[in-house]
């Protein structure tokens, strides 16, 4: 039931103590503020450097061709790999738990529609790329198909800045744009965000890009998913097993590392996340260290107000006043200050975190959306909600201290004080 003389009482002692009540409030608020600016800041670094791997699908494998550095059985060290159809094949057949499987011709060249041309890179690919590569063909269109490998078609897909910048407000599906001397229908229009490699990567058929740019021969580079590989041990053993299979093939020492370039990332992705897993639980130690500070100060305050009034709960008791009445006088004093100025806190931290996180967006759109060092630092908000109660259970803890204090002593002995 709601004791309106008791609320009253509560204000009362706080309005004749107004500074001392702000400075242990502000304290107990700059404590969960500073709580959220860091986890927010934590969050806007992790989202920052894991937008690296945005760009791929997470369990991606990429193998390329190296140069030997050890002799092996004969073979003189300083032969160059160059991946094949056979390395394709392999990887298809012969490594467990391999998903979409693609293969990789690049070269780069000009592109032109009309009056209109730009640089690009073309990139000859099979259809698991799209996989692989997280590519988003949801702006119209279609991505490379097998029909379009056997056929050796020569079509291609391009993204939404090169759709802009050569077709203006055109529609580019079914047009034709010249590539190094060759002409190529638009399939697919891709969301520039998505895909791997630069901003004016334009995907082609395998076949096509091998017969235009190899003479029908030879791979940049094989990449594809594998499942199943959860921890850094794991990856480590399928890379040296994968190593084990390409030196069966090209006749290579297996602990030559420069042979063939492997790149795992999920191996990096694990190594990235739990840095950023050590870094979130040292902000949390600091956040809590600092509102700790503040619920300290809270009890020691309230330890003040006990002392002051001895004399006044001495009364009290001397009136009948049971001890359980003063308990929660002291106990709403204290969860009152913890979670007003705790709510003040919350909503200043949110609130500077979500307007630093849209300056930054905006920011890096007029730049043209190349790395930043934060990238959305804001905060959950059920974390933050979560915080703001925690901090009111450890108002009540901080009160009931100096609550049991008050209760504890005789009416005589508090009558006595001074």
């Amino acid at each position: 039931m709601f004791d309106i003389d008791l609320w009253q009482e509560i204000f009362n002692t706080i309005r004749k103590n107004k500074l001392r009540t702000f400075l242990t409030g502000f304290s107990v608020a700059w404590g969960i503020f500073m709580l959220i600016i860091l986890l927010s800041a934590g969050n806007g670094l992790k989202n920052s450097v894991m937008s690296n791997f945005s760009g791929r699908s997470v369990n991606t494998v990429e193998v390329w061709g190296g140069r030997i550095s050890i002799p092996y059985r004969g073979l003189p060290a300083g032969r160059s790999i160059s991946l094949d159809g056979k390395d394709f094949e392999m990887v298809s057949t012969r490594v467990p738990n391999a998903g979409n499987v693609g293969a990789d011709l690049w070269k780069s060249g000009v592109i032109t529609f009309g009056s209109e041309f730009t640089s690009c890179q073309m990139r000859g690919v099979y259809p698991g790329v799209q996989i692989i590569d997280d590519v988003d063909v949801q702006l119209g269109g279609r991505f490379i198909n097998g029909v379009d490998i056997r056929e050796r078609r020569k079509v291609a897909l391009i993204n939404e800045r090169l759709k802009t910048v050569l077709f203006k407000e055109k529609n580019p599906i079914g047009q034709y744009v010249k590539i190094l001397g060759a002409m190529f229908q638009v399939v697919g229009i891709y969301e520039s965000g998505s895909g791997w490699g630069n901003n004016n990567t334009v995907y082609i058929p395998f076949s096509t890009a091998q017969q235009l740019f190899n003479r029908g021969y030879g791979i940049n580079s094989v990449s594809f998913t594998v499942d199943g590989l959860n921890t850094h041990e794991d990856n480590e053993r399928f890379n040296a097993e994968l190593r084990k299979k390409f030196a069966e093939l090209h006749r290579f020492d297996p602990n030559d590392m420069r042979a063939v370039g492997i790149y795992n990332q999920m191996a990096n992705y694990l190594q990235t996340l739990s840095i950023f897993n050590g870094i979130s639980l040292f902000l949390w130690i600091i956040g809590i260290g600092t509102l700790t500070a503040g619920v300290v100060g809270v009890s020691n305050i309230m330890l003040i107000t006990v002392r002051e009034r001895t004399r006044e709960f001495g009364i009290r008791k001397a009136l009948g006043a049971p001890p359980a009445s003063i308990l929660r006088l002291i106990l709403l004093e204290s969860v009152l200050i913890t979670g007003l100025f705790g709510y003040v806190g919350m909503v200043l931290g949110v609130g500077v975190s979500e307007v630093l996180s849209a300056v930054l967006a905006a920011s890096n759109s007029s730049s043209g959306g190349g790395m930043a060092i934060l990238k959305n630092p804001t905060v959950d908000i059920n974390i933050a909600i979560l915080a703001t109660l925690v901090l009111m259970v450890a108002g009540v803890i901080a009160g009931y201290f100096p609550a049991r204090k008050a209760i504890q002593v005789t009416a005589v002995e508090a009558m006595r004080a001074e």
